[in-house]
């Protein structure tokens, strides 16, 4: 298919997981992680039962828990620390803590120049893709996205791969006394997010890099990553999300976000709805920030499906860049990349008004440093036979692109779900968004103490797809070895699959279950 205009808009009876704990130890390694803040477990539980026999996945993006026992425990101590702390999911809307944190610290988010990325869906594959194009044209880079799939170090990214444990502790002992200091000052202790993210712009400073790509946490107004000044400023898709503290409308959940849009700054916006897109228009207006479009500006001119993802035509804001091949596969992934190509001209100045060094940047470079993106936990295929695909869905609006691009890119003839939620998202939503591609799902839950139960899952999951269609395993190892069972079904006809999806904590345990390299 293809898009000729820049776009408006005999099976054994158990599973091998790859190591040898058998059930009941499963279970007492997750007791024992049960009092982690859930953001900051390396799904401790997963990672032991496999390690016997897994190890590091060769090139995998993911980082495996540290080999070395000391460093290992050392990672776990700070974790620990870091668990004491507001998670994420508790929030005091400020920024006065963390600005003054960065003045103790030299303001070290000032040591070099941003890009800021917002939005709903997409940030973190966006944020990658930029990464992927500042290397490539042989910058050094910082990337900060949250939340992570498997390790806390995943977080701090430096040249494209995520920061050793051994830099991660050195890094939180290195701000550890400020952060206290800041702590004493303030009416409330600095958060987990807020120490990840002095930690971010602590280690991009000291590295040093040439250019930081940021994602924000939650919002953007008053995220803490808002004290940096993004030269270029990245709204990707806006949908509903986060409504209790953002706004009920995609316009009030822009209101925030624009945010990140600093004076002067230039805005590449992605395909918006109508009323988010006046706001965060209005908002460049009210800076004197230049404007680029997905649909205008900049777009998609042409996308066919390949063998491992896709091949792209992109007009960027300078110029037509053809030839190109994304290891990713769905088109809201051929839209990030759009969005992050135009992001990258935006910071070498290419078609925005700034000094123009070319009218389109190396095309070959280009194309070399989209074909090394990965994306993992974002429609990943981590298992052949059958095929078993990750995807971090979590609200409607990411579960109705997921099951657009599974349909898309994969000829699957029986497709099985997998699916456990956190407590407070739309999960019947996100339900009826896979309705039409699961011809069963089964519901689970992962080992978060903000996981929906099973069972009041399963309530919903009955209301969408019938009693007939939906079964309940309590535990993600054993959902997993239903889904697959109910996919091998159809092995003698070929063509069947399992998804696994709700979120991304349920990705990265999944993934530490059956990853390989």
């Amino acid at each position: 298919m293809s898009e000729q205009q820049p776009e408006s808009h005999d099976r054994e009876s158990e599973i091998d997981f790859g190591g040898s704990a058998e059930p009941d130890e499963f279970d007492q390694i997750v007791a024992e992680e049960s009092d982690r803040d859930p953001d900051l477990a390396v799904i401790e539980a997963g990672s032991r039962t496999l390690r016997a026999q897994a190890g590091p996945p060769q090139g995998d993006p993911v980082p495996a828990r540290p080999a070395d026992p000391e460093v290992a425990k050392a990672l776990l101590e700070v974790e620990q620390e870091l668990s004491g702390r507001w998670g994420e999911t508790k929030l005091e809307p400020s920024v006065a803590r963390i600005a003054a944190l960065m003045d103790v610290l030299g303001e070290p988010q000032r040591a070099y120049p941003s890009i800021h990325v917002t939005g709903t869906n997409g940030k973190t594959s966006t944020a990658r893709m930029i990464e992927a194009l500042l290397n490539a044209f042989e910058l050094r880079t910082g990337r900060y996205t949250s939340p992570h799939v498997s390790s806390v170090t995943e977080r701090i990214s430096l040249d494209g791969a995520p920061i050793t444990a051994e830099r991660f502790v050195e890094t939180y002992h290195d701000i550890k006394p400020y952060v206290e200091m800041v702590d004493a000052a303030q009416e409330y202790r600095l958060s987990f997010f807020e120490v990840l993210t002095g930690m971010a712009y602590a280690a991009f400073a000291d590295a040093p890099v040439d250019a930081a790509v940021v994602e924000v946490g939650m919002g953007g107004t008053w995220d803490a990553t808002n004290v940096i000044d993004g030269s270029v400023a990245v709204v990707t898709p806006i949908s509903l999300d986060h409504t209790d503290r953002l706004g009920s409308t995609p316009g009030e959940i822009a209101q925030e976000k624009g945010g990140v849009i600093k004076q002067g700054a230039t805005v590449i916006l992605a395909q918006q709805p109508v009323d988010a897109a006046q706001v965060l228009l209005k908002k460049a207006v009210e800076v004197d920030a230049t404007v680029a479009r997905e649909g205008m500006e900049f777009g998609v001119v042409a996308r066919e499906v390949a063998v491992g993802g896709q091949q792209l035509t992109l007009r960027g804001v300078g110029g037509e860049y053809d030839g190109i091949f994304l290891p990713l596969y769905g088109a809201h992934m051929a839209h990030n990349a759009a969005v992050a190509l135009a992001a990258v001209e935006a910071f070498f100045g290419v078609g925005t008004g700034g000094q123009e060094h070319a009218r389109v940047l190396d095309v070959d470079t280009v194309r070399k440093a989209f074909a090394s993106v990965t994306s993992p936990g974002r429609m990943e295929v981590v298992r052949r036979s059958p095929t078993v695909v990750l995807d971090a869905a979590h609200n409607p609006a990411g579960a109705a692109v997921t099951a657009e691009a599974v349909t898309e890119s994969f000829g699957f003839s029986r497709l099985i779900g997998v699916v456990a939620a956190s407590e407070g998202k739309d999960v019947r939503g996100v339900l009826e968004a896979f309705e039409p591609i699961f011809a069963e799902v089964v519901v689970t839950e992962n080992s978060s103490h903000r996981s929906l139960g099973a069972d009041e899952l399963a309530a919903v999951a009955v209301e969408v797809f019938g009693q007939d269609r939906v079964q309940v395993e309590p535990r993600l190892d054993d959902a997993l070895e239903a889904a697959i069972t109910l996919a091998e079904e159809e092995a003698e006809y070929g063509g069947a699959g399992v998804l696994v999806t709700g979120s991304v904590i349920t990705v990265g345990e999944a993934r530490l279950l059956l990853k390989r390299g």
